[in-house]
Order: C-alpha cells, then sequence, then structure tokens
C-alpha cells in the first residue's frame, strides 16, 4: 500500500472495511490506519537553479532558492539543507507558516569574474527520516562583468629580427593585448603613441583591429637598421581603460648569396689499385656574405669509398679513404656540396665522374674444379668434347684468356696428340678415335692464362671416360676350327645320358655389359637328344643313343653378345657316333690332336686301326724321348694381363684359360675328351705354335717336354685363328 497514492492530500489516513460472518450472522466495521514511512526522497522543482550576480554586488545579499518537496510527512519530511563547500556563498533556511521549509543564498565575500566568472553549487535538501533521505539541485551562479580590468600587452617590450628585402605585407609581429573584461569591455583598438616616428610609421603599418605589424615599404639594412616604436591597446567600455608596449625592431643581413665551389684540380681515371689516403682531386669553396651567412661546409652527397680533408682556409682534398675494386664499381658519380650556415641555409653543388682503369688482379677462373667427360668409343677424329670456359671480371687484355693442355705422356703419347683445345674459346676435341678396348680414361690439366702483365692463371683437372660400344663381335675359341671350316667330332655311341659332348666358349673384347655370352642353338638334328646350357656353351646328351639315331649328327651353336643391337658368332659342330671300339682311342695318353687330321671316321675298319696304331707308336716314341731328356721342374706360367681363369672344376672342360689381351688375341682353346684342354699358343714374332696340354684339376697352363710338341702353321693360319 502506498500511503502518498491513497491520502495524497490528508496528513492521517485511514482504509475503512466491513467483515460478514455467516454462522451466526455478524457484522464488524475496522478502520485501517496507514502509518508514513520514509519511502520518499526530497525533490526539487527545478534541478537546476541559475542566478546572474554583478561582482559589483556587495557583501551580504540574499538570493531567493527553490524548496525541495517531499511527499512524506512528520518527522519524513524535509528536515534541513545544505550547501556545497564554497568561501563566496552559504545559507539560511526559513519556515513557513505552514511547516515548509526552504533556504536563501547569502553573498558573504565580493565576486570578481576575471578570477572566476561561474560559481558552481550543490543545494541539498535532507529529510528527517531513519535512515534520512536526500535531493540534490545544481546552483549556477554567472558572475556579470563590469569594466575594471584594463587591456594589458603579452610582453612590456618586443624585439624583432627582421631580414632586409623582406616584402611589402610581410608581417613582422602580431601584438597581443589581452582585457579580463568581457563584451565591449573587452573589445580592444590598437594605435602607434606620439612618441613613435614618422619613418616608423612609413616603413611599418599597424592594423587597429588585431595589432598586425606589417612592411609597408622598403626595408634595407645599409639605410636604417633599428626601428623603435610605441603601441597602445585601449578597451571600448563606458569609461575606457588602456595600455602600452614598446616594439624594437633590428634589422639583419639576409643570406642572398649562394656558395660557390671549384675545382681545382681532378685526377681521372685513376687505377683500382690506387693507394689509399692518394689525393685525388682539390676544392676550393666560397661566400659572398658574411657570419654565418658566409661559414660554409662542405660534403660528399652520396656514401663513396672518398673522404674530404681541409687542407687549408677554404681548401679541401678528395683523398680516398677505402680499397677500390673496378669489378664491383667501374665509375663514381661525386656530389660536392656546399652549404652556408644561414636561415635558410643556401647551398651548391658540383658533380664529376671518376673513372676506374682495370688492374690485372683477377684469376681466371672455371665454373667447376674438375670436368668429367664421358666420350663414346670410335668416335670421329676431331669430335668435339666439350667447352671448358673460365671466367675472367677484368677489362680488355686482362680478361682475354688463352687455354693450354699441360702436358703430360701416357705410353710415351703426348695428351697434345689425343687432345686439341681451341686457344681462345676453351672447346676441347678429340684428335683421334678412341678404343675402350685399349683404352679406358684419360686425366689431364688444363690451364686458361689472361693476356694481363704479369699474366695470371688456373687449371681444372679433366677426366675423360671412353665408353664401351658393342663394337666386337664374339670369337669362338673352343671347339678351334680353322676359319670357315666345320668342325668334326667322334662320339662313342654308348656313351651315357649327361656326357659332356662339347663345351663352345666365345670371347667378347668389350666391356663387362656388352661382353655377357649366351649360348642358344640354331639348329639341332634332334633335339631330344642334345642340350645346350646358354650361359657356359656345355654340349650334353639327354639321353643314350639309340638304334633309330642317325649316326651322324649336326649342330650349328650361335653365341651372341649382350649388347645393343647384340653381335654374334656362330660355330658347326658335326657329331658321328663310332662303337665302342674306339673307346681306347679315347683313353690314350695326353698327346693333343689337332681336329683337322680326323676327315672322315667312316673309312673302313682298317684305315681306323691303322691310324690307332700309327698314335700308339708315337705315343711310345715320345715317352722314350722324355725319360731320357733331363728333367725340368714344371712352371706354373702365369696368365696375362686381361686372363680370366675358371675356378669351377664341375666339369671337365672348366679349367679354361680365356685371353682379352689384345696382343694374345689369337690364343684359343680346344679340348680333349679326356678333360684335358690343348692350348694353341703363337711364338711371338714367329710361324710356329706352341700346343700344351692344361690337367683338369688346375687352372694353369702347364708347358712340359713330354706333353708339348711343335707343329708348323703359316701366319695366315696364326691370324685366322685369332
Amino acid at each position: 500500500m502506498d500511503r502518498e497514492y491513497l491520502c495524497s492530500k490528508t496528513t492521517t489516513c485511514f482504509i475503512k472495511i466491513e467483515v460478514i460472518l455467516e454462522n451466526p450472522v455478524r457484522i464488524f466495521n475496522i478502520e485501517i490506519e496507514i502509518v508514513d514511512i520514509n519511502d520518499n526522497a526530497p525533490r526539487f522543482r527545478r534541478d537546476t537553479i541559475n542566478l546572474d550576480i554583478s561582482e559589483s554586488t556587495s557583501e551580504g545579499e540574499r538570493f531567493s532558492l527553490s524548496n525541495a518537496v517531499d511527499p512524506d510527512i512528520g518527522t519524513n519530511s524535509i528536515k534541513t539543507y545544505h550547501l556545497s563547500e564554497s568561501e563566496y556563498f552559504d545559507i539560511e533556511m526559513q519556515t513557513s507558516r505552514d511547516g515548509a521549509k526552504f533556504a536563501d543564498l547569502i553573498l558573504r565575500q565580493v565576486l570578481d569574474r576575471e578570477a572566476q566568472a561561474v560559481h558552481s553549487l550543490i543545494l541539498t535538501a535532507v529529510d528527517g527520516g531513519v535512515p534520512a533521505r536526500s535531493g540534490t539541485a545544481s546552483i549556477i551562479v554567472r558572475v556579470l562583468d563590469t569594466n575594471d580590468n584594463a587591456p594589458k600587452f603579452d610582453k612590456e617590450s618586443y624585439t624583432i629580427n627582421l631580414m632586409e628585402n623582406s616584402p611589402i605585407g610581410n608581417l613582422v609581429v602580431k601584438l597581443n593585448a589581452t582585457d579580463l573584461d568581457e563584451g565591449s569591455n573587452s573589445d580592444i583598438a590598437y594605435s602607434f603613441s606620439l612618441y613613435t616616428s614618422e619613418k616608423t610609421q612609413e616603413t611599418f603599418s599597424l592594423n587597429p583591429n588585431n595589432g598586425e605589424i606589417r612592411v609597408k615599404g622598403v626595408i634595407n639594412y645599409e639605410d636604417f637598421r633599428v626601428y623603435d616604436m610605441e603601441v597602445i591597446a585601449t578597451d571600448k567600455g563606458v569609461s575606457s581603460l588602456s595600455g602600452q608596449c614598446k616594439v624594437t625592431i633590428l634589422v639583419t643581413d639576409m643570406n642572398d648569396n649562394h656558395p660557390e665551389i671549384s675545382i681545382k684540380s681532378f685526377t681521372n681515371p685513376i687505377k683500382e689499385d690506387i693507394s689509399v689516403d692518394t689525393v685525388i682531386a682539390v676544392v676550393s669553396v666560397s661566400d659572398k656574405d658574411s657570419g654565418e651567412n658566409g661559414h660554409i661546409d662542405v660534403r660528399i652527397c652520396e656514401k663513396l669509398p672518398f673522404a674530404l680533408k681541409v687542407s687549408s682556409d677554404n681548401y679541401y682534398e678528395l683523398v680516398v679513404s677505402e680499397p677500390l675494386d673496378r669489378e664491383k664499381v667501374s665509375e663514381y658519380d661525386i656530389t660536392f656540396t656546399v652549404t652556408d650556415r644561414g636561415n635558410p641555409p643556401l647551398s651548391d653543388n658540383e658533380t664529376v665522374t671518376l673513372e676506374l682503369l682495370d688492374v690485372n688482379d683477377n684469376v681466371p677462373r672455371f665454373s667447376q674444379s674438375i670436368y668429367t667427360i664421358r666420350v663414346l668409343e670410335n668416335n670421329p677424329p676431331g669430335a668435339f668434347l666439350s667447352s671448358l670456359t673460365a671466367i675472367d671480371p677484368d677489362l680488355h687484355e686482362n680478361q682475354y684468356l688463352v687455354y693450354f693442355i699441360i702436358e703430360r705422356e701416357i705410353a710415351n703419347t703426348s695428351m697434345s696428340m689425343l687432345f686439341s683445345i681451341n686457344p681462345e674459346n676453351g672447346n676441347l676435341y678429340a684428335l683421334k678415335t678412341f678404343d675402350y678396348e685399349i683404352e679406358k680414361d684419360f686425366l689431364f690439366h688444363i690451364e686458361a692464362r689472361d693476356s694481363g702483365v704479369p699474366p695470371l692463371s688456373s687449371n681444372v683437372t679433366v677426366h675423360i671416360i671412353i665408353m664401351d660400344q658393342n663394337d666386337n663381335t664374339p670369337v669362338i675359341v673352343s671347339p678351334w676350327r680353322a676359319h670357315g671350316s666345320v668342325v668334326e667330332e667322334k662320339i662313342p655311341r654308348s656313351t651315357d645320358k649327361g656326357t659332356l659332348i662339347a663345351k663352345v666358349i666365345a670371347i667378347d673384347t668389350d666391356s663387362v655389359h656388352n661382353s655377357r655370352i649366351t649360348y642358344q642353338f640354331l639348329q639341332n638334328t634332334d633335339a631330344t637328344l642334345f642340350s645346350l646350357d646358354q650361359y657356359n656353351g656345355e654340349i650334353r646328351t639327354t639321353r643314350m643313343f639309340s638304334y633309330r639315331d642317325s649316326r651322324h649328327q649336326r649342330l650349328v651353336v650361335i653365341a651372341k653378345d649382350n649388347g645393343e643391337p647384340s653381335l654374334s658368332a656362330t660355330v658347326t659342330i658335326k657329331l658321328s657316333t663310332v662303337e665302342t671300339a674306339l673307346k681306347s682311342y679315347a683313353e690314350m695318353t695326353e698327346v693333343p690332336l689337332e681336329y683337322d687330321i680326323f676327315s672322315d671316321l667312316n673309312l673302313y675298319l682298317v684305315i681306323g686301326l691303322g691310324s690307332v696304331s700309327f698314335l700308339l707308336l708315337i705315343t711310345i716314341l715320345v715317352t722314350i724321348v722324355l725319360k731320357c731328356q733331363k728333367p725340368k721342374p714344371s712352371k706354373a706360367v702365369p696368365p696375362c694381363r686381361n686372363s680370366v681363369i675358371s675356378e669351377r672344376n664341375s666339369t671337365i672342360a672348366d679349367s679354361t684359360l680365356v685371353s682379352n689381351d689384345a696382343y694374345w688375341y689369337s690364343l684359343f682353346l680346344a679340348e680333349t675328351r679326356k678333360g684335358k684342354l690343348v692350348v694353341r699358343q703363337p711364338v711371338p714374332k714367329g710361324q710356329r705354335y706352341i700346343v700344351s696340354s692344361i690337367p683338369r684339376s688346375t687352372g694353369m697352363t702347364e708347358t712340359s717336354d713330354s706333353a708339348a710338341s711343335t707343329l708348323q702353321a703359316s701366319t695366315t693360319t696364326s691370324s685366322s685363328s685369332s
């Protein structure tokens, strides 16, 4: 319930109600009094109270203030007023006949608008409730002005420095006088006093409204150097007041002459290896002005490896301050700037171009420390290999390079006989056709030398690698046969399954990759009878001979290398089967046979028996001769430089000595049915062969008196065997 809402116009507040009871019926009249609580704060009718008080108002003057209201009653209504702290104002509280309380504002001290034009106060009304409530209103007191202040300049005297030749209308100074009053009491007018000379008033003008003094006539430092004037400031109040100041204008010399610079000596061009602190130019400076206007500062505009040193009054030397390098900077634009110390400063500049002469101070440099060049064998003579170009950052003759091959002999052959380099551009050429099977690589040096004095040079390593081509056809050395002839072999008809019939061996002098040999049948009379190992060339029987098998078998074997395109060689083997009686022939002593002495084993049995008897007789004679001779210790002949010895012992012909050496290229191998290899080796510079047997159990050739015989052979045969 809100007492102020229900009983706003009375001090007491009652609510009457009736209560009816039904059994028994009774009626009760009840009056409820609503007792006031302090639930309303005092409130002023206006939040802000504005008062205008003249600064000439005397002390003790009273000013009525609007009172506050509080809807509460009794002790909960307004009890007192408070004023915020102020040295100029205070309040007195009054009570009206109806008990309302209000306050009067009392002036305790004379106001000064210039000291404080506005006073802000806070009036607070407090009721008597517990706890007490309050309300506030702002009191804004504006102090009204009276003309009680004279105009006053910022300074009592002014000293102005004015440059000569200042243009007409140029502002010299703007005087500022202030009046603490306001309105017309603070409006100021400026004027020259009677103490200001006519010369001054002719040269300068004074604006009466804003106090600006401007140039009115020509100012010449040489004619008049000091101007004195007195200026009065007067306000526009009813009883006007005034103030004055003195102004002194000093005419100063103007910096109207530019400094000058003159190049007295200049050395150009200079060598890039010139010493530090060497003088390369002398300059002089001058300025017609005096004092600071004639004092000149000299500097180099750019950051260069040069410095200026004072030589004497107004003379400067340009010296080298850091080592120069033409390869980094070949030319310098040096700008000398001279500036006086006037205000504003004046300056001038002079630019010279300095050129650096080249010195042979750079060694030719190759882009690589070593050049690896791969050359395919069988190259044409004169083939271009590579361009070995060096760079020299110097100029002219210091940059002109000449290329040389540094001589080095290999097998009594100099590098210049194998290679040629263009002395002007470094192009490298081959002078001959290279053969991988003879020469694998070359290592030599190329020198690049400039044409400076003294010349500088550097060298680079060149590694020529000869790359193999598949240019060598495999050569079949086993079973050996004369060129174009057919190999004829005799085998017992009772040969077991898996028996080694022949071993085809081919050699290829190309590189490892190109020299890998594989073997295949080109022709096989009976494919079910023989097999060929594609890697070792062994021909074996896959079964025993039957009576249906032909007595004559023709095998054509091709040996192909691994090159691209592949090269190959073929050998034709004619096999003839003989009866078991021939087995005794296979068990003979280790006497080598030439395959071409057998022409046809299909002759009559008498001829075969006669041949066997003849061979037995030769064997007996050789044995007797060997026993009669002094025995010699057998020596194992080491294989030649590029020999390869097979260490496998699984087959009859595994102990095979194969030569890849160019000189021993004519070496060939043949095999016997007793597991021996016959080596037919030419005697150097001769027309004879030494035929030696190689036992099955060793991988080295053994030449003994008992197992060697000398056969005549023509040079033509030797070449074809190769």
